[in-house]
């Protein structure tokens, strides 16, 4: 996670919360330093399961998230996730997904539904 992240985030989703871009301020929470947008670091899982499983075409239909621990600046983020459940007449993957800091700690659980589409992908 980048500075430029945290910015662009912001602007993009109008969330201006100083937890997430005010220095000064975030120096007096209980985390002493900015603290990333949790759908920031939830977008993550988006590139993974648009992208990579079950990839091109597949549409994120359903996702729940709880947020573990924070992420700061300069954290690197894995997203992973890890196919639960297959609903092969409705064309539904159901994955526990999670997000793991550069120490392997978990930062983001939860679970996520994806139709594939008839055409490719994973079922």
């Amino acid at each position: 996670m980048t500075e430029t992240d945290f910015v662009m985030f912001a602007g993009l989703s109008g969330d201006f919360n100083p937890v997430h871009i005010d220095g000064e301020y975030a120096k007096k929470t209980r985390f002493k330093q900015r603290i990333a947008h949790g759908l920031l670091t939830s977008s993550l899982l988006s590139q993974l399961l648009g992208v990579h499983l079950p990839g091109k075409g597949s549409i994120y239909v359903e996702q729940t998230i709880r947020f573990k621990a924070p992420v700061f600046i300069g954290d690197t983020i894995t997203a992973k996730g890890i196919v639960q459940e297959i609903d092969q007449e409705r064309r539904i993957l159901t994955l526990l997904t999670e997000c793991f800091n550069q120490d392997g700690t978990l930062v983001l659980t939860g679970t996520a539904k994806m139709m594939v589409p008839e055409n490719g992908g994973v079922i």
